[in-house]
């Protein structure tokens, strides 16, 4: 079962023991083995990135019977604090039609009105001011399996801003929608798919016909499952952007950024000597095990089931089911991110391969370009540790922005 020790007094004492045993005997046990090169995960690894991992991964492991051990923002409220800046974004019902539609029926989920975050260069901009002339913007789907994390700019996965902001001059704002999460038994359920993608196009709608950014003004990025959101975004509005006018939907933005992107969900890449095998032991997401993937899938498919995943193109893109069959055809241009030590690594390059088959390889605009950084974790991005990855991945990202534009 997962989650079992969620309920107190056993979550506290489960918590209390796993801190005692972890600061006086894993930790020094960690640094101890991590010393010879050739019994780190990775020998290119240094002995604080071998520790770390295993650090995280251990966090994963308990979180998979605690559940979450703090609190973070949700969809339900804007979390504000100094210098945050918080908007709401309401809902687009009027731009839901066609397949998206039937689905958010089939699912009882309903469009909602919900928190979006700003982190800009210039902090001293209002929350959600109009564009000024030369503005560019980076929307940013998080990750964290459709259950977790946030668009909040104190959540890890505001990183992923701040670095873009840092490293590539050309992105003068950013902007998160709070989309909802998922969750499933033991929880109550709620919030299945789509009621993400309901949210990122309210978010996307809300910077186009609501402030009056250029689509081409805008990158979409999406990290970890945030990438999976991205993509099926960029599909809906591709898919329906000519065939009903009168929904005045958003033009497609002027590029696409994915990293680390959970773009099946499937089963088509698991099996014997697969990334998800092989690297299990090295990622920090290794620890998660089936139980807690097999959560965040039922949680995230709810009533369409499992089944659902092996079949859908908006949940499924880069599957190798042929009955999915997902193209990308008039996608915008797009950089796909990897790390080379990460589970999701074929999948990853499977996307990569499908989308250069529609949209053709290299660096100009309607093509696809890849990055893959050796040895690294999944969403290494999130990690100011992990130099000089880190560092590599954000000069990459920011020469295909600067060369888009």
């Amino acid at each position: 079962m997962v989650y079992e020790l969620r309920e107190q007094p056993w979550f506290g004492l489960y918590v209390t023991y796993q801190v005692v045993t972890t600061t006086f005997f894993r930790l020094p046990y960690w640094y101890l083995v991590a010393y010879p090169q050739s019994w780190r995960p990775r020998p290119t690894w240094t002995v604080k990135r071998s520790v770390l991992v295993r650090l995280f991964r251990h966090l994963f492991r308990v979180t998979q019977k605690t559940g979450a051990l703090t609190t973070f923002p949700t969809h339900r409220a804007i979390t504000s604090g100094p210098g945050i800046k918080g908007v709401w974004v309401d809902a687009a019902a009027h731009l839901i039609t066609g397949e998206l539609m039937t689905l958010a029926t089939a699912a009882n989920v309903q469009c909602a009105r919900i928190p979006g975050y700003w982190i800009d260069r210039d902090e001293a901009l209002p929350a959600g001011a109009p564009p000024q002339p030369g503005d560019k913007v980076l929307y940013r789907l998080h990750g964290g399996a459709y259950i977790q994390l946030s668009a909040h700019p104190r959540d890890p996965t505001a990183n992923i801003a701040r670095g873009v902001l840092k490293y590539c001059p050309a992105i003068t704002r950013t902007f998160a929608v709070e989309y909802r999460l998922s969750t499933t038994k033991p929880y109550t359920p709620s919030n299945p798919f789509p009621a993400a993608l309901l949210d990122a196009v309210a978010g996307y709608n809300y910077l186009v016909n609501t402030l009056g950014f250029d689509p081409a003004d805008i990158i979409v990025q999406g990290d970890s499952a945030g990438g999976n959101l991205a993509l099926a975004l960029i599909r809906y509005l591709r898919d329906y952007q000519d065939y009903h006018p009168d929904l005045c939907l958003p033009g497609l933005p002027g590029g696409l950024l994915l990293l680390s992107p959970w773009a099946d969900l499937s089963t088509s890449h698991e099996g014997i000597n697969t990334s998800l095998s092989n690297h299990h032991s090295a990622d920090y997401t290794g620890s998660r095990g089936p139980k807690r993937v097999s959560y965040a899938k039922r949680a995230f498919l709810g009533p369409f089931g499992l089944g659902f995943a092996e079949r859908n193109v908006y949940v499924s893109p880069a599957s190798l089911n042929a009955c999915v069959g997902a193209r990308f055809e008039g996608f915008p241009r797009t950089l796909v991110c990897s790390g080379g030590a990460e589970p999701l690594l074929d999948s990853i390059r499977s996307l990569w391969w499908k989308m250069e088959r529609d949209m053709g390889g290299g660096e100009g605009r309607g093509q696809v370009a890849y990055h893959e950084a050796k040895d690294s974790l999944h969403d290494h991005i999130l990690f100011p540790w992990h130099e000089p990855e880190l560092g590599q991945t954000l000069r990459k990202i920011a020469e295909w922005i600067e060369r888009g534009w």
